[in-house]
Parts: C-alpha cells; sequence; structure tokens
C-alpha cells in the first residue's frame, strides 16, 4: 500500500535533544515507568497496582512505587517518582474497558522530582467517564547504534511540527499534516531491510480535553525507513485534527530501554517479522479469535515479574481497540484478552498491534 507524500516539517533528532538536557537533568536520562489503573476512582495519591508497574528509578529508589489519583470524572494522575523530565518524552496510554471506552493523553509534566502524566477517558458518544487503563511514559537523550532500535515523536497540531523526538540512531524523525487529521510520519534507518519488523503505538495527545483517539492507518518499509500514517477521529467518528505521540521499536522493549527489559514481544496480525518474542524468537506469539472483535494475544514465556501491554488498532475508518481486561499469567505465558469496537462502541474485527514487556 503507499503511503501518501510526507509534508517535512520537523528537524532533525540530535539537533532537538541537546537543548533539553543539561547538567539537572543527568540523573534522569533514559528513563521510563508503567503502571496499571485498575480503580479510576481512588484518591490521590493511592499506590498502583504493584504487580504490573516498574520504572528506572527502582535502580535508585526501590521502594518508591507509581502512584495515582482521580482529579475528575473520566480525568486521571499518575506519578512516576524520581523520573521528572518536565515535558519531554512521549506518553501512551490503553484503556482497560470491554464496553468500548477509550482514552487520550491531556498532557506529561514533572513536578520536582516526578514525572505527572495526566489521561482523560470516554465512553461512546464522547461523555468523560472514569475507566482503567495501562500507562507509560519513556524518555531517551542516549544513542546506541545496536541492531536493535527505537524512536518516537510528540507532534503537535496547531503547529504542524514535531516538539520533541528521539531515534536510537540519530536519525531524522519527519512528520507532518496531509490534510486534516491525517498525517505522515518517516522514522529514518531504525527498520530493517526489506523486512516489516518491528512494532508501532500511537496515542491521541489533547491539551484541550477534548474527545480524540488516534491510530495507525497503515505502516510500511521503504529501505530501512519506517513510514506511517496516522489518523485522528472525535466522538462522532469524524476525522478531526490531533496532536499525538507515536513510537517505534524492534528487537527490544516499548519502553525504549536497550538493556533491561529484556523479556518482551510485539505482535501484528499478518507481518511475520513483526510477531517478535524475545525468548522464544520471530513468529513465537500468536492470537485467537473469541468472538468477533474479541481475541486472546499469547506471549510465551515472557509472564514473569512485573509486566506492561499496550495496544493499538491499524487500518482505515474510526474502528479502534482496548484492552477487555488486565492481563494475565498463564504460568509462565502472558494472555491479552484484546477487543476492538466501531465508533459506536460495538464490537467490530480490526488488525491490531499489541506491546508486552516485563520489567526484566
Amino acid at each position: 500500500m503507499r503511503l501518501r507524500p510526507f509534508v517535512l516539517v520537523v528537524a532533525l533528532v540530535a539537533a532537538l535533544v541537546p537543548g533539553v538536557a543539561g547538567p539537572a537533568r543527568a540523573a534522569v536520562a533514559n528513563s521510563w515507568g508503567f503502571a496499571l489503573v485498575t480503580d479510576p476512582t481512588v484518591a490521590s495519591w493511592t499506590t498502583l497496582d504493584t504487580t504490573r508497574q516498574w520504572g528506572s528509578w527502582k535502580t535508585t529508589a526501590p521502594d518508591l512505587w507509581a502512584e495515582g489519583g482521580k482529579v475528575s470524572t473520566g480525568v486521571f494522575q499518575v506519578r512516576f517518582p524520581r523520573i521528572g523530565s518536565s515535558s519531554l518524552g512521549i506518553a501512551h496510554v490503553t484503556p482497560v474497558n470491554s464496553a468500548g471506552h477509550y482514552c487520550a493523553v491531556i498532557q506529561w509534566y514533572e513536578v520536582t522530582p516526578d514525572q505527572i502524566v495526566l489521561v482523560q477517558c470516554r465512553a461512546p458518544g464522547g461523555v468523560l467517564t472514569d475507566t482503567a487503563f495501562s500507562v507509560m511514559w519513556t524518555y531517551r537523550v542516549s544513542y546506541a547504534p545496536t541492531a536493535t532500535t527505537y524512536a518516537y515523536l510528540h507532534y503537535r497540531d496547531q503547529e504542524n511540527r514535531v516538539v520533541h523526538s528521539h531515534s536510537s540512531l540519530q536519525g531524522m524523525v519527519l512528520a507532518g499534516r496531509s490534510s486534516t487529521g491525517t498525517y505522515q510520519v518517516r522514522l529514518y534507518r531504525v527498520g530493517a531491510a526489506a523486512i516489516p519488523a518491528g512494532n508501532v503505538q500511537v496515542t491521541a495527545v489533547q491539551r484541550q480535553a477534548v474527545p480524540r483517539r488516534c491510530k495507525v492507518t497503515n505502516w510500511m518499509f521503504e529501505g530501512t525507513d519506517i513510514l506511517a500514517e496516522v489518523t485522528c477521529y472525535d466522538q462522532q467518528g469524524r476525522v478531526t485534527w490531533s496532536d499525538f505521540t507515536l513510537s517505534y521499536h524492534r528487537g527490544r522493549s516499548v519502553t525504549a530501554s536497550l538493556g533491561t527489559p529484556q523479556n518482551f514481544g510485539y505482535f501484528h496480525h499478518w507481518r511475520y517479522d513483526a510477531n517478535h518474542n524475545s525468548v522464544t524468537g520471530v513468529g513465537g506469539n500468536t492470537i485467537s479469535t473469541v468472538t468477533p472483535g474479541r481475541f486472546t494475544v499469547r506471549y510465551p514465556q515472557l509472564g514473569v515479574e512485573q509486566t506492561h501491554a499496550q495496544v493499538v488498532a491499524e487500518g482505515p475508518g474510526p474502528n479502534y481497540c482496548n484492552l477487555a481486561q488486565p492481563w494475565t499469567h498463564v504460568g509462565t505465558d502472558a494472555e491479552l484478552d484484546v477487543i476492538c469496537f466501531d465508533n459506536a462502541g460495538n464490537p467490530v474485527g480490526s488488525r491490531i498491534m499489541a506491546a508486552f514487556t516485563s520489567r526484566t
């Protein structure tokens, strides 16, 4: 499938990063955290599920845990301790809900020394509704010319530019609006030559806190570049503008870390090399249909220690995908219960991209 021409509006990644890192940031370089909010009604600051959270702060503050609390109906804040990095990095969120709720990130910011991620969730039709969700945040400042790669960006529609980005190979990260609500992304040199390998995740970002969700319409490779088309929708299923985050990882965890975690996997419906398990290898994960629009994705031997999952829909139209319930460990395997919806919140078939990681 051919993607539409790019509107090139983003600067070289290497020019972006030095301006945001300095001596005060040195202790939080290459930071990340993930968490699961199972009860979106708890007061701030309640410790979140300790079996499904971890982060880079654990190396220096092992007794601390991610915390969270309800701000207002449908709005929840998560605090990752000791890894504050202003508005840098990116955040992803996946609803954990079987009734078609969807979530977006409002913003992320530092309250020294912690990192706060603010999330809004809505029911079909756009009404703010308390909803469980999984959330992650990562910030990279180092580069590593290895066989595994990672790149991310935070795109702001009003300015038609990427406001922060990173590429593990210091390649360019480009994005631009091709039409209202449709965006083209190009990540230079992070793909595998002539193979559609790796995993893409996308999350809507809405500082105005209006109903939005974004998805991957399509992605492909061109040489070793990754090309992706992102489309965003409002509560009526109409294509409309939105800020968003996008990340790509190949041969490493969705957290972007080059070392730990080393137990991770990602899955795509029909691209063999985009089905990867760090323990069992390429093609090592499986999917089965439970009912129309509902799937079980199984990651063999990855259900160890604290774990995390993100899911996004791929394809045309306003369909979107969630986790129907928190993922489970079956022996040493991990199982994701994925469910996809049409704009009205009815289950419907969809291609999916799912990312899973352990803390180790």
